[in-house]
């Protein structure tokens, strides 16, 4: 038992050159000579671990990842007190992007080889990238003690104590850094990086006064290059100090961009002078940066906010009649804002309509105005009303535009929006693909119309125009949008199968959006040593922040409540995989599809086989995975849909606590997995934010209904606290009908609450009638009813068999009369035919980028 497994064997000489010939291959990335030489050694030493991790270290750059990985894993269990056998491993492992394994292996590589620089250096990447901040100080302090004459270990200390939370090391290590410099050159973009990081800790810290001074010291012997920043922390600083110099900095500021209004803000709150409210001195002050600058829009756009009455009348007539003369098509998204305060609403309207009738009169050649004035003016207008929900007045006068000049794109852009909003999908991207056919090669143009076409639930002719611009080669334009991480593909995309009745595939495009999510965190791995390298150190510190709240973005907390819906459906009802499992639910034109996707993916991988073959040279990442799951069905039937549902929603607890409707997901989840004290908790969060929000009063009563229905009260110490917590959720000496009448009592002008009141009938075994009767209620002349909610109460009745669901469509067809979302599939159909034809006839997209 001389050779007992963990238990290092020494090579002699010879093979001992060898081994070091075999990672001098490595690092320089020769490949095939480095596999030769580790079969040497191997066929006499078959048992040497080391040799056996490298020999699998080089097959996983080879492409034979697999038996790679094996070989590793057997040279570390031959070896286990090898700094190489666990460097190795940390390195597969990582390549895996399974970090927690990675950092465990390099720290057990480095209680073998404690000064490695290459492990140091990697260890304190997983640390940063884990958020371990304490272990990195360490990790750190030790690599500063081993090359302490590297300028960027020190910096890279100072950044790990900041990280840690502890600036005042920061600024010690910093301060000591800098004592060590010599002969550094004027403009020295290293050293100007390293600079502005300390006057950040140094403000951070308080310490005002000797960060300005080490700012102004260091802009006068050009050792910061960065004039912006200099302004900006300059400003910033004297501002917290509160001194007189502060005015002249943000004016110094302002003169170097007239244009950014944050330099405004800055400027007027330091002369304490709010901009949240009318404000005459405000508007004074603006208006000397209006005069003094007379090309910046920034001053006399902040002026709108603040003025008033009159004042407000001559300074917004000025701004807009200097847009619509210069013909800027954004400027009532510019505008619209304003729109909160009814007063300043109304004058915008009657100026721009006194504006309209001035430059038709004015038409006349005799007079000294241009025609493309009064086509903006009346662009404007358009959506001024579509804005204010008054679809027929934008219409007219967008059908008046495009008589004057037919041939702008933002005249029909402008109409299908409107019709998006009247709820004519299908007219908003006949629209669409009218401005698209004035320009077939915009890229712009023909995005927004795939986009309208999405949405109008056409995926197969959203897809054929996305094709024009996207890779010849990719297996199909959706394979390469995913590829290119576009979220809004992927999101309306997910949302038009879904209408669709195909919720297989927008499962998919929703998790597609969540892996796009997880590239973005496993993306900041190379950065960690990157940016410290090349001393970008601050726009570092920003991307780390930004990273810790990268799930906070809309695009992620919609798929994943989206994808929860989906798995909390199939979870209540399996029996919706049986039904989409049958191929029968393919067209002709999607089987079709699917045959060309299917090929154009195998000639993909042909291609990569090929490239492998002559390529002996790969990243140690493992390539990814092909796709043994092309609609979805298997990730729609997985066994643990609640489990994949709570791991979406997870992160959201607290980078987006305030959405009701991730605590209402946060719920259905965790109430079908028993989690009773997590389900009332979400709820508790949710009243807390809004208790009259309809979602939250149907699950009101289904955790009433859920904890009647118990066989028994849950165990102590569970139990006492979840009926405690119920009971202030909704008393016990209140039913669930009285809790439901009096909410529709309170609420019954709004038509969410309304429809939430007739589902909880449903849920009460109301008669149907009675349900139904409280459907129609959404018709009554105090409910403002929307499409949206129209469209769910139909869902609703269709799902019930409600006998009185042609009656409901009948009834909102009437209403809202430029809608076409209650149309039958059969009056669609010849709608849909149309939508391609453009107004030349030509249905083919593919001949207009001629």
């Amino acid at each position: 038992m001389s050779k007992a497994i963990g238990k290092r064997t020494p090579l002699p000489s010879k093979e001992a050159t060898l081994f070091k010939e075999l990672l001098t291959l490595y690092e320089t990335r020769q490949i095939k000579k480095g596999l030769k030489t580790a079969d040497q050694i191997l066929k006499k030493f078959p048992e040497h671990g080391e040799t056996l991790c490298m020999k699998g270290l080089v097959l996983t750059h080879m492409g034979r990842r697999e038996e790679g990985i094996d070989l590793v894993k057997k040279g570390v269990r031959l070896d286990l007190t090898s700094h190489i056998c666990w460097h190795v491993f940390g390195l597969i492992q990582k390549a895996d992007k399974n970090y927690e394994e990675a950092l465990k292996s390099y720290t057990q590589a480095l209680r073998f080889d404690r000064e490695n620089m290459n492990l140091l250096r990697d260890s304190a990447q997983l640390q940063t990238h884990l958020r371990l901040f304490d272990t990195l100080v360490d990790t750190r302090h030790t690599i500063v003690k081993l090359r302490p004459n590297q300028r960027q270990n020190w910096v890279a200390l100072a950044v790990a104590h900041h990280l840690n939370g502890n600036p005042v090391e920061a600024r010690k290590v910093l301060e000591h850094y800098q004592r060590s410099l010599k002969n550094v050159p004027d403009y020295d973009i290293e050293h100007s990086e390293t600079l502005i990081y300390y006057v950040n800790i140094l403000e951070e810290v308080g310490d005002l006064s000797e960060a300005l001074s080490i700012l102004d010291k260091s802009s006068k012997s050009r050792s910061i290059v960065d004039r912006t920043s200099i302004l900006e922390i300059r400003a910033r600083i004297l501002t917290k100090q509160k001194v007189p110099e502060a005015e002249e900095a943000w004016r110094s500021l302002i003169e170097h961009n007239p244009d950014s209004y944050e330099s405004y803000r800055g400027y007027l709150a330091s002369q304490d002078i709010a901009l949240d409210r009318p404000n005459a001195d405000a508007v004074a002050k603006l208006q000397e940066f209006a005069t003094q600058l007379p090309r910046a829009t920034a001053p006399r756009r902040l002026q709108l906010n603040v003025a008033t009455g009159d004042q407000f009348k001559d300074l917004v007539k000025a701004y807009i009649t200097r847009g619509l003369t210069k013909g800027v098509p954004s400027l009532f998204a510019d505008l619209k804002s304003l729109y909160a305060d009814s007063e300043k609403k109304q004058a915008i309207e009657s100026l721009v309509e006194s504006l309209r009738e001035e430059y038709a009169a004015a038409s006349s050649p005799d007079l000294d105005v241009e025609p493309t004035t009064y086509l903006w003016t009346l662009y404007f207008l358009a959506q001024h009303y579509s804005y204010l929900s008054q679809p027929t007045k934008a219409l007219s006068l967008l059908d008046t535009a495009l008589k004057h000049t037919p041939t702008l794109p933002e005249l029909h852009m402008c109409k299908a929006r409107v019709l998006k909003r009247t709820g004519d999908p299908l007219g908003a991207a006949r629209c669409l693909n009218d401005a698209r056919l004035l320009d077939g090669q915009d890229r712009f143009l023909n995005t927004k119309c795939g986009k309208y076409l999405l949405r109008a639930g056409m995926v197969d002719e959203a897809n054929t125009i996305f094709g024009m611009f996207t890779k010849k080669d990719a297996p199909s334009p959706a394979a390469d949008l995913e590829d290119m991480q576009s979220l809004l593909f992927l999101l309306e995309e997910a949302d038009a199968y879904r209408g669709n009745g195909k919720p297989n595939l927008a499962l998919k495009r929703y998790m597609a959006v969540k892996k796009v999510f997880d590239d973005y965190e496993d993306d900041q791995f190379d950065f960690h040593g990157y940016n410290l390298r090349k001393f970008t150190i601050n726009i570092y510190i920003k991307l780390l922040k930004w990273e810790d709240q990268l799930r906070s973005h809309p695009a992620y907390i919609k798929a994943a409540i989206e994808a929860t819906k989906i798995f909390v459906s199939v979870s209540d009802d399996p029996t919706i995989v049986t039904a989409l499992s049958s191929t029968s639910q393919l067209t002709d034109a999607e089987k079709k599809a699917k045959k060309k996707a299917k090929k154009a993916a195998q000639k993909v991988q042909e291609d990569k086989k090929t490239a492998q073959a002559t390529n002996d040279n790969k990243d140690l990442e493992a390539a990814p995975p092909k796709d043994d799951d092309p609609d979805g069905l298997k990730l729609l039937g997985s066994s643990d849909p609640l489990e994949q549902a709570s791991k979406l929603l997870h992160p959201l607890k607290t980078l987006a606590a305030d959405n009701i409707d991730v605590w209402i997901a946060i719920y259905d989840v965790a109430i079908r997995r028993k989690k009773m004290l997590q389900a009332v908790g979400a709820l508790n969060r949710a009243v807390a934010l809004n208790p009259d929000y309809p979602e939250l009063h149907i699950r009101l009563v289904d955790i009433k209904q859920r904890a009647s229905s118990l066989p028994q009260t849950p165990p102590a110490p569970i139990g006492p606290v979840f009926i405690d917590a119920l009971s202030k959720l909704l008393p016990d000496e209140l039913s669930l009908e009285t809790f439901n009448s009096q909410y529709l009592q309170r609420h019954s002008s709004n038509p969410q609450a309304v429809l939430a009141a007739a589902k909880v009938l449903q849920r009460l075994n109301a008669p149907l009638a009675e349900t139904e009767n409280a459907v129609f209620s959404l018709f009554g002349a105090d409910v403002k009813l929307d499409i949206q909610t129209a469209l769910s109460a139909l869902e609703f009745l269709s799902s019930l068999k409600s006998p009185r669901a042609d009656e409901f469509r009948a009834v909102c067809q009437t209403k809202f009369e430029l809608s076409t979302a209650f149309k039958t599939p059969a009056e669609l159909a010849p709608l849909r035919a149309q939508v391609l034809s453009g107004s030349s006839g030509d249905a083919n997209p593919e001949e207009t980028t001629a």
